[in-house]
């Protein structure tokens, strides 16, 4: 009984590494018109983190949170800085509760964080790698 609960154990397991080694890159994406080519991971970080809201263009972001409840989002945090829904949702309480900054502008789901960004020069976003439209730049990768 003990070896048919690991053997089944293990193959929970790996195909759990399968399926996220599978799943689509997070992108992030701004709006051609933005004057950005690309980003580092650092400057990503800190315009999704509050630290700094600036393009490198010059321009101020308007970074896109898609909702809580989304699986993007988790996936987007989790690769980007190893936090949990729950540590960002702690972490943006403190900033917001010390009146240092404001978090990311929250949309309800992708199509509508791409919208904002195909109508603001300023707003940037994540999203899916398969949700990526010709209308938008990808400007950073984060694979799984």
């Amino acid at each position: 009984m003990n070896r048919i609960a690991l053997l089944l154990l293990l193959l929970l397991t790996s195909t759990q590494d399968v399926l996220a080694t599978g799943s689509p890159s997070i992108v992030v994406v701004v709006n051609p018109e933005s004057g950005v080519d690309k980003l580092s991971k650092d400057e990503v970080v800190d315009i999704f983190l509050g630290r700094y809201r600036k393009l490198p263009s010059g321009k101020t972001a308007l970074p896109i949170d898609v909702s809580e409840a989304s699986t993007e989002r988790a996936r987007f945090y989790q690769l980007l800085v190893k936090k949990s829904s729950a540590e960002m949702s702690s972490y943006w309480a403190r900033l917001v509760f010390s009146g240092q900054t404001s978090p990311p502008f929250q949309v309800p789901d992708t199509r509508t964080a791409l919208e904002l960004v195909r109508s603001s020069p300023n707003a940037i976003a994540y999203v899916d790698r398969a949700s990526v439209t010709s209308d938008v730049k990808v400007v950073f990768e984060l694979k799984p």
